[in-house]
C-alpha cells in the first residue's frame, strides 16, 4: 500500500486512506451473546498487520485506529460510563500495538484503562491451531478499576479464544464485558 502521495508525514496518503482503509462493520460473537465488531476484512489490511512489532507499525496502528476506532467512539451511544481495556498492552518495539487502538476510543462516554489485563503467559498465537491455543491458555492478571462495563480491545480476533478468556478473566471479578472490538476478524480473509 504505497502510492507517489506517501511522505515522512503521512506514511499514508489520505487518498489512499480513503480507499483502502475506510471501515466496514464484521460482527461474531463470543460466549453466544457477547457481540465483537471488526473494521477491516483481514485481506485488506493483512500487510499493515504486520508491521505491528516494527517503528512503521506505530503509524499504521495509528492511523488504522482514527479510522475505525476513534470513529466509534464519536458515533457511540450508552447509558452511561464504561471502561475500555486493551488486551495484553505491554510495549515491544518502543509502543503497545492494542495501546493504540484502546486510547483512539478516549471519548465522553469511554475511558481507557491500560495494564489491568495483561498475560502472565506470552505463547506466540500465530499461526497456531485451536488446540495448541486451548493448552497454552494467557492466564490474564487483572488489576482493579472503577467501572462496572467492559469493552474489550484487540488488534485481531481469530478463533475467540483470547476475547473469551479475557472476558471471563473480568467476569470472575464481577465486571461485565458488554462488548468487544477489533480492527479485523481472520474469517474475512477469503
Amino acid at each position: 500500500m504505497m502510492c507517489e502521495r506517501w511522505s515522512i508525514f503521512s506514511h499514508i496518503c489520505p487518498a489512499c486512506q480513503d480507499e483502502f482503509l475506510t471501515p466496514s462493520l464484521y460482527k461474531r460473537k463470543i460466549l453466544g451473546s457477547i457481540p465483537v465488531y471488526s473494521f477491516f476484512s483481514y485481506r485488506d489490511i493483512e500487510p499493515l498487520l504486520l508491521t505491528k512489532h516494527t517503528d512503521l507499525g506505530y503509524y499504521c496502528y495509528t492511523i488504522m485506529a482514527r479510522r475505525s476506532m476513534q470513529q466509534f467512539a464519536k458515533e457511540w451511544h450508552y447509558e452511561k460510563k464504561v471502561a475500555s481495556l486493551s488486551i495484553d498492552d505491554h510495549a515491544q518495539s518502543g509502543y503497545s500495538h492494542t495501546a493504540i487502538l484502546n486510547h483512539a476510543l478516549t471519548s465522553p462516554l469511554i475511558a481507557p484503562e491500560y495494564g489491568k489485563l495483561r498475560a502472565s503467559k506470552h505463547h506466540k498465537y500465530a499461526g497456531k491451531s485451536v488446540e495448541e491455543r486451548l493448552m497454552n491458555p494467557r492466564e490474564f492478571r487483572y488489576v482493579p478499576f472503577g467501572e462496572e462495563e467492559v469493552i474489550l480491545v484487540d488488534d485481531i480476533v481469530t478463533t475467540g479464544i483470547t476475547l473469551t478468556e479475557a472476558t471471563e478473566t473480568l467476569h470472575a471479578q464481577g465486571k461485565k464485558v458488554i462488548l468487544c472490538l477489533t480492527l479485523t476478524d481472520a474469517q474475512t480473509k477469503d
